[in-house]
């Protein structure tokens, strides 16, 4: 079984421009996301996974200089651009994360990565629990493969709502223990008061070193100032138009879409 770590990546937001490039004491938030995801045992290869846009060369560069390699697909649909990432490393799962979040959780990145190799009947492992930003998945290929056939979204940059479909994969929720359950931070980057906090955050920890979760849990008890600076954000999330539709969808093709996954599977 090979299970690859894929980070999805691109250039193109408005709300703070070229904010994956942007410094976190020394090292730009790609950079930092690179440093968590070399952490994580047992995944054969990292794969930063961009678009073909000329826009995100620089990330391609980055992945060059940090020894990782890199894929260039669909500039809207992010599952698309996964699973083709996933297909040409050969990859059975995928453990993944959002360059948005430059402190993701390694710990449960490496649960998942166990469960994934005790149990290779999962479709779908994901952690809930802990702060925006610092939850982890874990993806089967063949599941990625399967929605990717029958989804009607194209923009699937928030896509949990097409994968996580208990009636059709076996999905698991990882029970986080109680000393990692915290949802009162915010820990993704998405505006310039995300940004703040994290370089307040990182600057509160040498240079060199990759901060554990819980480090940086205890240092904003000790320090809510920096807590607080992008508590006022709101997260996005799709339209609940979409999400029902998209439930919809699943309701009325359900028959349809488990004989198309049994095929995939058989393959």
């Amino acid at each position: 079984m090979k299970i690859g770590f894929i980070i999805t990546a691109r250039l193109k937001s408005s709300r703070l421009k070229l904010k994956l490039l942007k410094l976190l004491n020394g090292y730009s938030v790609i950079e930092r996301v690179i440093q968590r995801a070399k952490q994580v045992e047992e995944c054969s290869d990292i794969v930063l996974c961009t678009s073909r846009s000329n826009q995100d060369l620089p990330l391609m560069r980055v992945a060059n200089q940090n020894n990782i390699y890199y894929y260039n697909g669909s500039s809207e649909d992010v599952l698309q651009r996964m699973l083709d990432a996933a297909e040409l490393f050969q990859m059975d799962y995928v453990i993944g994360i959002t360059a948005d979040n430059p402190i993701f959780s390694i710990y449960h990145a490496n649960i998942i990565s166990d469960m994934i190799r005790l149990d290779s009947s999962l479709d779908f492992v994901y952690t809930t629990g802990m702060p925006i930003g610092v939850n982890i998945y874990g993806i089967k290929t063949k599941a990625l493969k399967t929605v990717c056939a029958i989804k009607e979204e194209v923009d699937t940059e928030i896509w949990g709502y097409l994968i996580n479909r208990p009636e059709i994969f076996n999905v698991q929720e990882i029970k986080i223990d109680d000393e990692y359950q915290c949802e009162n931070y915010r820990m993704t980057l998405d505006e310039i008061n995300d940004y703040k906090f994290f370089s307040q955050l990182y600057n509160m920890f040498p240079k060199d070193g990759v901060i554990e979760l819980l480090d940086a849990y205890e240092c904003l008890q000790q320090k809510p100032e920096i807590a607080a600076i992008n508590s006022m954000v709101v997260q996005k999330d799709l339209d609940e138009d979409v999400k029902s539709r998209i439930s919809k969808f699943y309701e009325d093709n359900k028959d349809m879409i488990l004989n198309l996954k049994k095929k995939i599977y058989s393959e």
